[in-house]
């Protein structure tokens, strides 16, 4: 039955329902997301904070559009969604070699909304034949529009994919695919095509940002500062998606990196956010260094971190602790008792006298305090904790290493 065979109630219901929709509360939105995120072979995606905020952006493009369409004119066919939320989206899984996980996104979003779609509908009317009048003529159009959306995004794939397949960052991007694999790529043609040598101590850092329209601007500039604040002379540069960059540097000899505070001169955006591995050398460093990098970048995502820089060599007993969200959560309730609700000053205090192996004097000296105010917090904080510092020690510092990495 098309829009204009419905009863004038039943396109009233509608529209009422779809105005409801159009401003659904933050926790419908959130269901959907985890939904979305949790569809098989989403993985990558939900691990990775730029291609996560490009799904959610989505999401909510998608519900937009279907329900502001509905509200204009109720029942009658909604158009494929290719707005710029859905293409960036679009652009940056092709980019990543996982277009095809936007279909399964796609029908865990029809999945969760079609839910929220029917307690909206109860809660509209009592009527049985008008709620499976409007859930049948509902139900159609969300297929339909779900349907003409994924044959459009596929066209757009196929377009992005041509495009993506020349050029010089296409070629990088294959290329350092194959090398992150283990593929037998000889070294010298490697070389030869990035216009980089493995030969050397290699650094990896991931530069990103999670905004809608990153400047691409500002992340050459904090790739650029990056390089020098690891005091490196050479960069290789690759466009991995619209609002992240891959990069290696290197340098000579096998020289440990540079402490993460010399890399603090990235330029004054803060939505952009770096991700630092550890330096290694030869091809095999080439790989490790990045994927170390990647692995202190999923952790922020998981965490919900708000801290703009890591590095792995900060990060990687903390990564593995929050391996499973909720046992960390646990592990930090249980070790740190009332000192995890304390004066956030209270927690830095031990933190870093932890992190200055129980020395008072260096501990006053990190945090620009009189050593007497050191000792008044580690006093507190003894009275907080479920435990005595020195008998759990180790526990302490790394419970409050995941507070302080949560941001």
């Amino acid at each position: 039955m098309s829009s204009s065979q419905l009863p004038p109630r039943i396109l009233d219901l509608f529209g009422r329902g779809a105005q409801i929709a159009l401003n659904a509360p933050a926790e419908w939105l959130d269901e959907l997301d985890r939904a979305t995120l949790a569809a098989p072979h989403m993985q990558p995606i939900a691990e990775d904070p730029v291609l996560r905020e490009s799904t959610r952006r989505a999401n909510r493009s998608n519900l937009e559009h279907w329900a502001a369409a509905n509200v204009r004119a109720p029942g009658a066919p909604v158009s494929p969604n290719l707005g710029p939320e859905m293409l960036d989206a679009t652009r940056d899984l092709v980019r990543r070699g996982l277009s095809e996980a936007g279909v399964y996104a796609f029908r865990a979003g029809q999945n969760t909304t079609w839910l929220r779609w029917m307690e909206i509908v109860f809660s509209l009317t009592a009527d049985v034949g008008d709620i499976h009048e409007l859930l049948d003529a509902s139900s159609r159009s969300i297929s339909q529009f779900i349907d003409a959306t994924i044959e459009a995004v596929s066209e757009q794939i196929q377009l992005e994919r041509h495009e993506l397949t020349s050029g010089t960052h296409a070629e990088r991007r294959e290329l350092i695919a194959l090398l992150m694999d283990g593929a037998p790529v000889p070294r010298e043609r490697a070389e030869s095509r990035l216009g980089y040598r493995f030969n050397q101590a290699h650094t990896a850092a991931v530069i990103w940002s999670e905004e809608p329209n990153p400047d691409p601007g500002a992340l050459e500039a904090a790739a650029e500062a990056v390089m020098r604040g690891l005091g490196a002379r050479q960069r290789l540069t690759v466009i991995a998606s619209a609002g992240t960059v891959w990069m290696w540097t290197a340098a000579p000899g096998t020289a440990k990196p540079p402490p993460a505070h010399t890399l603090a001169a990235i330029p004054a955006h803060p939505e952009i956010r770096v991700a630092v591995g550890t330096q290694r050398p030869g091809l095999d460093g080439f790989r490790r260094s990045h994927l170390e990098a990647v692995a202190s970048q999923r952790m922020l995502a998981r965490l919900g971190s708000t801290q703009r820089l890591a590095t792995f060599s900060e990060v990687q007993l903390v990564a593995l602790a929050t391996a499973d969200p909720d046992q960390a959560e646990e592990f930090v309730q249980c070790t740190l008792g009332d000192l995890a609700r304390a004066d956030p000053e209270i927690r830095a205090t031990v933190r870093a006298y932890l992190h200055k192996q129980s020395n008072i004097v260096q501990a006053a000296s990190a945090l620009h305090a009189h050593r007497n105010t050191v000792l008044r917090r580690l006093t507190r904080a003894e009275q907080l904790l479920p435990r005595p510092l020195s008998d759990s020690a180790v526990q302490v510092a790394v419970a409050l290493d995941i507070l302080y990495w949560r941001g």
